[in-house]
Protein backbone atom coordinates (compact mmCIF):
# COMPACT_ATOMS: atom_id res chain seq x y z
CA UNK A 1 0.00 0.00 0.00
CA UNK A 2 1.10 3.36 -0.20
CA UNK A 3 2.71 5.41 2.98
CA UNK A 4 1.37 8.76 2.40
CA UNK A 5 -2.58 7.28 1.86
CA UNK A 6 -3.17 8.07 5.09
CA UNK A 7 -2.43 11.21 4.96
CA UNK A 8 -5.62 11.99 2.67
CA UNK A 9 -7.71 10.45 5.31
CA UNK A 10 -7.65 6.97 4.50
CA UNK A 11 -5.66 5.55 7.31
CA UNK A 12 -7.93 2.60 8.50
CA UNK A 13 -6.81 0.43 5.02
CA UNK A 14 -3.37 -1.42 6.10
CA UNK A 15 -3.87 -4.74 4.09
CA UNK A 16 -3.67 -5.65 0.09
CA UNK A 17 -6.86 -6.98 0.12
CA UNK A 18 -8.81 -3.90 1.72
CA UNK A 19 -6.97 -1.23 -0.47
CA UNK A 20 -7.99 -3.49 -3.17
CA UNK A 21 -11.35 -3.25 -2.08
CA UNK A 22 -11.41 0.66 -1.10
CA UNK A 23 -9.89 0.91 -4.71
CA UNK A 24 -12.38 -1.26 -6.52
CA UNK A 25 -15.62 0.95 -4.71
CA UNK A 26 -13.71 4.06 -5.40
CA UNK A 27 -13.96 3.05 -9.28
CA UNK A 28 -17.54 3.40 -8.53
CA UNK A 29 -17.60 6.74 -8.08
CA UNK A 30 -17.74 9.70 -10.50
CA UNK A 31 -14.47 11.32 -10.77
CA UNK A 32 -12.56 13.52 -13.08
CA UNK A 33 -11.24 11.11 -16.06
CA UNK A 34 -8.35 11.60 -18.51
CA UNK A 35 -7.65 8.89 -21.31
CA UNK A 36 -4.67 8.41 -23.60
CA UNK A 37 -4.27 6.23 -26.26
CA UNK A 38 -0.88 4.01 -26.98
CA UNK A 39 -1.10 2.00 -30.23
CA UNK A 40 -4.17 -0.13 -29.22
CA UNK A 41 -4.32 0.39 -25.36
CA UNK A 42 -6.14 3.26 -23.46
CA UNK A 43 -4.57 4.28 -20.63
CA UNK A 44 -7.09 5.70 -18.12
CA UNK A 45 -6.53 7.99 -14.98
CA UNK A 46 -9.44 8.59 -12.80
CA UNK A 47 -9.40 11.31 -9.93
CA UNK A 48 -11.21 10.68 -7.41
CA UNK A 49 -12.14 13.45 -4.27
CA UNK A 50 -12.16 12.50 -1.07
CA UNK A 51 -12.48 16.10 0.12
CA UNK A 52 -12.20 19.33 -2.30
CA UNK A 53 -8.60 19.53 -3.33
CA UNK A 54 -7.44 15.85 -1.82
CA UNK A 55 -8.10 12.33 -2.87
CA UNK A 56 -6.61 9.57 -4.75
CA UNK A 57 -5.91 8.85 -8.21
CA UNK A 58 -5.97 5.72 -10.01
CA UNK A 59 -4.04 4.58 -13.32
CA UNK A 60 -4.56 1.98 -15.82
CA UNK A 61 -6.00 -0.05 -18.46
CA UNK A 62 -9.27 0.98 -20.08
CA UNK A 63 -11.05 -2.45 -21.18
CA UNK A 64 -13.73 -3.01 -24.08
CA UNK A 65 -16.52 -3.10 -21.49
CA UNK A 66 -15.47 0.29 -20.28
CA UNK A 67 -13.78 -1.24 -16.87
CA UNK A 68 -10.23 -0.17 -15.28
CA UNK A 69 -8.03 -2.16 -14.74
CA UNK A 70 -6.07 -0.58 -12.04
CA UNK A 71 -1.88 -0.08 -12.81
CA UNK A 72 -0.82 1.88 -9.72
CA UNK A 73 -2.40 4.39 -7.67
CA UNK A 74 -1.37 7.85 -5.45
CA UNK A 75 -3.07 10.19 -2.98
CA UNK A 76 -2.94 13.91 -3.97
CA UNK A 77 -3.47 17.44 -2.62
CA UNK A 78 -4.20 19.65 -4.77
CA UNK A 79 -1.99 23.05 -4.25
CA UNK A 80 -3.52 26.14 -5.15
CA UNK A 81 -1.19 28.84 -4.85
CA UNK A 82 2.11 28.90 -7.64
CA UNK A 83 5.05 27.92 -5.71
CA UNK A 84 7.29 28.38 -8.10
CA UNK A 85 7.93 29.74 -12.03
CA UNK A 86 11.32 28.32 -11.97
CA UNK A 87 13.00 26.09 -14.66
CA UNK A 88 11.22 22.82 -14.30
CA UNK A 89 12.92 19.92 -16.45
CA UNK A 90 11.05 16.67 -16.09
CA UNK A 91 12.49 13.18 -15.85
CA UNK A 92 10.74 9.64 -16.14
CA UNK A 93 10.62 7.31 -13.35
CA UNK A 94 12.52 4.02 -13.93
CA UNK A 95 9.77 1.61 -12.83
CA UNK A 96 6.85 3.03 -14.37
CA UNK A 97 6.00 5.83 -17.03
CA UNK A 98 5.19 8.41 -14.12
CA UNK A 99 7.83 11.74 -14.03
CA UNK A 100 9.50 13.74 -11.53
CA UNK A 101 9.70 17.87 -11.92
CA UNK A 102 13.25 18.82 -11.22
CA UNK A 103 13.07 22.59 -10.07
CA UNK A 104 16.39 24.81 -10.28
CA UNK A 105 15.25 26.92 -7.00
CA UNK A 106 17.84 29.09 -5.65
CA UNK A 107 15.27 30.02 -2.40
CA UNK A 108 16.08 26.70 -1.27
CA UNK A 109 19.57 26.28 -2.73
CA UNK A 110 18.99 23.25 -4.00
CA UNK A 111 17.02 21.30 -6.71
CA UNK A 112 14.06 20.41 -6.12
CA UNK A 113 12.26 17.13 -7.06
CA UNK A 114 8.73 16.65 -6.55
CA UNK A 115 6.12 13.60 -7.96
CA UNK A 116 4.38 15.17 -11.02
CA UNK A 117 0.21 14.79 -10.22
CA UNK A 118 -0.52 15.63 -13.82
CA UNK A 119 1.79 12.95 -15.43
CA UNK A 120 -1.14 12.26 -18.32
CA UNK A 121 -1.60 15.59 -19.13
CA UNK A 122 2.36 15.53 -19.88
CA UNK A 123 1.78 12.36 -21.74
CA UNK A 124 -1.06 13.64 -23.61
CA UNK A 125 0.45 16.90 -24.48
CA UNK A 126 3.93 15.25 -25.66
CA UNK A 127 2.24 12.63 -27.83
CA UNK A 128 0.02 15.65 -29.42
CA UNK A 129 3.40 17.18 -29.80
CA UNK A 130 2.30 20.48 -28.45
CA UNK A 131 4.92 22.65 -25.91
CA UNK A 132 5.80 20.14 -22.91
CA UNK A 133 7.84 23.10 -21.64
CA UNK A 134 6.67 23.89 -17.58
CA UNK A 135 5.51 27.88 -16.97
CA UNK A 136 4.55 27.03 -13.04
CA UNK A 137 4.46 24.59 -10.35
CA UNK A 138 2.12 24.36 -7.16
CA UNK A 139 3.69 22.43 -4.85
CA UNK A 140 1.85 19.92 -1.93
CA UNK A 141 3.16 17.65 0.35
CA UNK A 142 1.76 14.89 2.17
CA UNK A 143 2.97 13.67 5.80
CA UNK A 144 2.26 10.90 8.42
CA UNK A 145 4.13 12.69 11.14
CA UNK A 146 4.35 16.19 12.12
CA UNK A 147 4.86 18.46 14.95
CA UNK A 148 3.13 22.08 15.76
CA UNK A 149 6.16 24.64 17.12
CA UNK A 150 5.86 28.09 18.18
CA UNK A 151 6.46 30.82 16.61
CA UNK A 152 10.02 33.05 16.95
CA UNK A 153 8.89 36.72 18.09
CA UNK A 154 10.52 38.84 15.21
CA UNK A 155 9.88 42.81 14.42
CA UNK A 156 8.62 43.90 11.37
CA UNK A 157 12.41 45.62 10.77
CA UNK A 158 13.46 41.44 11.38
CA UNK A 159 11.43 40.21 8.61
CA UNK A 160 11.96 42.68 6.16
CA UNK A 161 15.83 42.15 6.67
CA UNK A 162 15.39 38.43 6.47
CA UNK A 163 13.51 38.82 3.31
CA UNK A 164 15.75 41.14 2.01
CA UNK A 165 18.75 38.76 3.31
CA UNK A 166 16.60 35.78 1.18
CA UNK A 167 16.70 37.75 -2.24
CA UNK A 168 20.22 38.65 -2.04
CA UNK A 169 21.56 35.07 -1.46
CA UNK A 170 19.14 33.67 -4.17
CA UNK A 171 20.52 36.04 -6.39
CA UNK A 172 23.96 35.31 -5.23
CA UNK A 173 23.61 31.14 -5.41
CA UNK A 174 22.44 31.86 -9.60
CA UNK A 175 26.16 34.09 -9.95
CA UNK A 176 27.66 31.01 -8.37
CA UNK A 177 26.07 28.83 -10.39
CA UNK A 178 26.54 30.93 -13.86
CA UNK A 179 30.80 30.33 -12.55
CA UNK A 180 31.00 33.83 -10.51
CA UNK A 181 34.06 33.64 -8.46
CA UNK A 182 32.91 36.39 -6.32
CA UNK A 183 29.44 34.91 -5.74
CA UNK A 184 31.06 31.94 -4.95
CA UNK A 185 33.39 33.29 -2.36
CA UNK A 186 30.94 35.19 -0.68
CA UNK A 187 28.41 32.60 0.04
CA UNK A 188 31.48 30.36 1.20
CA UNK A 189 32.58 33.04 4.01
CA UNK A 190 28.86 33.68 4.77
CA UNK A 191 29.04 30.09 5.76
CA UNK A 192 31.12 29.85 7.44
CA UNK A 193 30.59 32.89 9.68
CA UNK A 194 26.40 31.16 9.83
CA UNK A 195 28.81 27.90 10.78
CA UNK A 196 30.32 30.09 13.62
CA UNK A 197 26.85 32.04 15.20
CA UNK A 198 24.70 28.82 15.28
CA UNK A 199 27.86 26.89 17.21
CA UNK A 200 28.43 29.58 19.77
CA UNK A 201 24.30 30.09 20.21
CA UNK A 202 23.22 26.39 20.35
CA UNK A 203 25.28 26.40 23.32
CA UNK A 204 22.15 28.67 24.91
CA UNK A 205 19.48 28.40 23.56
CA UNK A 206 17.03 25.86 21.74
CA UNK A 207 17.90 24.37 18.40
CA UNK A 208 14.57 25.63 17.15
CA UNK A 209 14.51 29.01 17.99
CA UNK A 210 17.73 29.49 16.03
CA UNK A 211 16.32 27.56 12.77
CA UNK A 212 13.20 29.80 11.63
CA UNK A 213 12.56 27.63 8.92
CA UNK A 214 14.29 24.38 6.85
CA UNK A 215 14.25 22.32 3.64
CA UNK A 216 15.88 20.11 3.00
CA UNK A 217 16.15 16.52 1.46
CA UNK A 218 15.51 13.70 3.63
CA UNK A 219 16.15 9.90 3.20
CA UNK A 220 17.13 7.92 0.50
CA UNK A 221 14.45 8.55 -2.08
CA UNK A 222 14.91 12.30 -3.78
CA UNK A 223 11.13 13.69 -3.38
CA UNK A 224 11.16 13.05 0.42
CA UNK A 225 12.09 16.51 2.02
CA UNK A 226 12.05 17.69 6.15
CA UNK A 227 10.39 21.02 6.51
CA UNK A 228 9.78 23.84 8.99
CA UNK A 229 7.55 26.69 7.85
CA UNK A 230 5.30 29.24 9.05
CA UNK A 231 1.30 27.76 9.16
CA UNK A 232 0.05 30.87 6.55
CA UNK A 233 -3.34 29.15 6.43
CA UNK A 234 -5.44 26.05 7.66
CA UNK A 235 -8.09 24.31 6.39
CA UNK A 236 -9.49 21.21 8.07
CA UNK A 237 -11.41 18.94 5.68
CA UNK A 238 -13.75 15.92 5.85
CA UNK A 239 -12.99 12.33 4.03
CA UNK A 240 -16.63 11.51 2.97
CA UNK A 241 -15.53 8.51 2.27
CA UNK A 242 -14.44 7.07 6.16
CA UNK A 243 -15.23 10.50 8.31
CA UNK A 244 -11.27 11.37 9.29
CA UNK A 245 -10.48 14.57 9.13
CA UNK A 246 -7.58 16.04 7.27
CA UNK A 247 -5.50 19.06 7.50
CA UNK A 248 -4.50 21.36 4.50
CA UNK A 249 -1.69 23.56 6.20
CA UNK A 250 -0.65 26.54 3.96
CA UNK A 251 3.37 26.97 4.93
CA UNK A 252 5.77 29.34 4.10
CA UNK A 253 9.34 27.70 4.33
CA UNK A 254 12.61 29.48 2.89
CA UNK A 255 10.33 31.93 0.64
CA UNK A 256 8.64 28.98 -0.81
CA UNK A 257 4.78 28.61 -0.29
CA UNK A 258 3.13 25.71 -0.65
CA UNK A 259 0.60 22.78 0.76
CA UNK A 260 0.66 20.17 3.20
CA UNK A 261 -1.92 17.55 4.41
CA UNK A 262 -1.58 15.44 7.11
CA UNK A 263 -4.55 13.46 8.66
CA UNK A 264 -5.19 14.89 12.43
CA UNK A 265 -4.43 12.10 14.30
CA UNK A 266 -0.73 11.67 12.84
CA UNK A 267 -0.09 15.87 13.64
CA UNK A 268 0.80 16.18 17.59
CA UNK A 269 0.02 19.92 18.59
CA UNK A 270 -2.93 22.50 17.92
CA UNK A 271 -1.80 23.99 14.53
CA UNK A 272 -2.70 28.12 14.56
CA UNK A 273 -2.18 30.54 11.93
CA UNK A 274 1.28 32.01 13.19
CA UNK A 275 2.96 28.52 14.96
CA UNK A 276 5.40 26.35 12.93
CA UNK A 277 5.00 23.10 11.38
CA UNK A 278 7.76 20.38 11.44
CA UNK A 279 7.63 16.79 9.30
CA UNK A 280 9.08 15.02 6.82
CA UNK A 281 6.78 15.18 3.50
CA UNK A 282 6.61 13.47 0.35
CA UNK A 283 6.30 16.63 -2.20
CA UNK A 284 4.39 16.37 -5.17
CA UNK A 285 2.89 18.96 -7.42
CA UNK A 286 0.60 20.11 -10.23
CA UNK A 287 2.48 21.85 -13.24
CA UNK A 288 1.37 24.49 -15.90
CA UNK A 289 2.27 24.06 -19.28
CA UNK A 290 3.56 26.92 -21.64
CA UNK A 291 0.98 27.45 -24.43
Amino acid sequence: MHKYLRSVGFSMYQTKAEIKDLLKNLLEEQGEMLQLEINSETVCQIQIEAAPGLGICIVGELKEDKSLEAEYYFPYLIGKEITSTAECSVQRHTERETFAGLLDEYRVGISLIFYINNSIEYRIRRQSRKNCQIDSAHLSGLSVKGKILLPIQKTAVQIEQSKLASRTRSSLLEAAKNGDADAIDTLTIEDIDLYSQVTKRVQKEDLYSIIDSCFMPCGIECDQYSVIGEIKAIDCRENKFTGEKVYDLTLESCDLTFHVGINEKDLVGEPKVGRRFKGQIWMQGTVDFKE
